[in-house]
Order: C-alpha cells, then structure tokens, then sequence
C-alpha cells in the first residue's frame, strides 16, 4: 500500500491506495499538532490503520507533502522508524512533470503543486483549481500543463475566527447556508456574510483569473469548505475533495523509479 499524508496548517490530511491501483481505500483527517512527536504520530497512524482493519506494516512507500516546515522531518522520522522507509517529500528536486512558471518556484507551497498535478492529469487544461483550507487559494494551471501562479486569500476559518475574537458582541456560530441574504437574527447575518461573501470572492477571482487566461477554463474546488461554498457559487464546476491525496499519489509514481 502506498500511504500519503498532506501536512497543512490545520489539518492533516492522509489516506492510504492500494499497490498500482488509483483506488483510495481509507482517508483520515487529523488536527496539526507540531508538539507531537515522531513515536506519538506513529502511535496514531497505527490506531488508525488497526481500527479500520489495516496493517500499517503492509505499507511500502509514503509521500508527503506539507506547509509545515517543523512537522515534515517528525512525519519523516516517523515513515522511516516504523514503516522501514524513506518517504517521499514534495519539494526541490522531485520530479512533479509540471513546469513551474513562478518567478521562484521554491516559493510555491507543496500542496498547491499536488493539487495542479492531479487537477490536470484528471480534468485536463486550462484548470483553476480552488483549495479552501486554512488560507483559501486560487491556482491557474494552462492547457500545457503549466503552473502559471495564483491567489492566495484568507480562509474560512482563520477570517470568521477573527470576527468572533475582534466582535465582542458576536459569538461563535455553525457554518451553515441561511435561508435568505438578508438575515433577520445575528446568526443569519453572520452566516450569510461568511458563507454568500466568500462564494463571492470566489467567482469574482475565478472571472478575473479566465480572463487573463484568454477565456473559459474549467474548475475545480478541494479542502475542507469546498462542499458548503462551491453550492452557491456560479463558476465552480466540481468538487473533488481528495485532490491533493490523488496528486501526491500522481508524483509518487513520477518519482517511484
């Protein structure tokens, strides 16, 4: 089995496919915990694999990508002690078979690249590929393949975090569609700025980026909001929430030899 794990600011994401096969059999979200360390993590992943009937010893090769410099050498020490291996990690000198057009393509976080790889190999291009995690981002990928650059906005969670900690008046509330724009109670009002304010942003980003590409382009949206926020969007085509797991399987294949 080939385990892939996506270390974000918030969540890690992971999940494991079977040998040669694009089938993911098992996915788990975990909070980011940068105090944890390598034992405590393969502690967890082997809870993990046991409670849904897996053995972590069947694993033969890991991939990861992440935007937490401090949790990437713990998830290493972690793939090397208990799953015998070096893993794979998305950065400098793996192969990704994507052309970098950023001014400097160090710059670019590892998961934004998993996710062009995959959204290209799986829809095709041009592509804009939506990932609404802990920063919502917006990347342009053209019909050769290319990664052109992009957006990069606050997300859901870190904005509505600091209007509950900055509004002494309001107070947390489930992310959930209103029944109209117009709210009539606090609650209401805070959902439908959050919820219709961001799928606004979206589609006004998402129009300027097809422009600057020359036309119409497809989309595709992942994370963690991108079902609640692509229902009241216009321009979001399909959701597709394990792109980054696909796109990590994708480039370790690309670099398997």
């Amino acid at each position: 089995m080939l385990l892939v794990i996506d270390i974000g600011n918030t969540n890690i994401v992971t999940g494991v496919y079977r040998d040669g096969s694009d089938q993911l059999l098992y996915h788990w979200r975990l909070s980011t915990d940068p105090e944890r360390t390598a034992d405590e993590y393969g502690l967890l992943f082997d809870g993990l694999f046991s409670y849904d009937g897996l053995d972590l010893r069947q694993v033969r090769a890991v991939a990861i990508s992440s935007v937490v410099p401090p949790l990437t050498p713990v998830l290493e020490r972690m793939a090397e002690k208990y799953l015998k291996g070096t893993p794979l990690v998305v950065g400098p000198g793996i192969k990704t078979g994507m052309n970098i057009l950023y001014e400097d393509p160090k710059e670019v976080g590892a998961d934004r690249i998993v996710n062009g790889v995959a959204a290209y190999a799986k829809y095709g291009g041009p592509i804009i590929v939506v990932d609404f995690g802990t920063a919502t981002t917006f990347d342009a990928i053209s019909a050769e393949g290319a990664y052109l650059g992009g957006a990069i906005a606050p997300g859901i969670g870190i904005s509505t975090e600091a209007l509950f900690e900055h509004a002494a008046k309001l107070s947390r509330i489930e992310l959930a569609r209103p029944k109209s724009v117009i709210g009539r109670t606090t609650v209401a009002s805070m959902q439908s700025g959050i919820i219709f304010g961001f799928a606004g942003q979206v589609d006004e980003l998402v129009r300027r980026m097809r422009r600057e590409l020359g036309g119409q382009c497809r989309t595709v949206a992942t994370g963690g909001f991108a079902e609640l926020i692509s229902k009241e969007t216009s321009t979001l085509e399909v959701v597709d929430p394990f792109l980054t797991l696909d796109g990590l399987r994708l480039v370790y294949l690309r670099n398997r030899d």
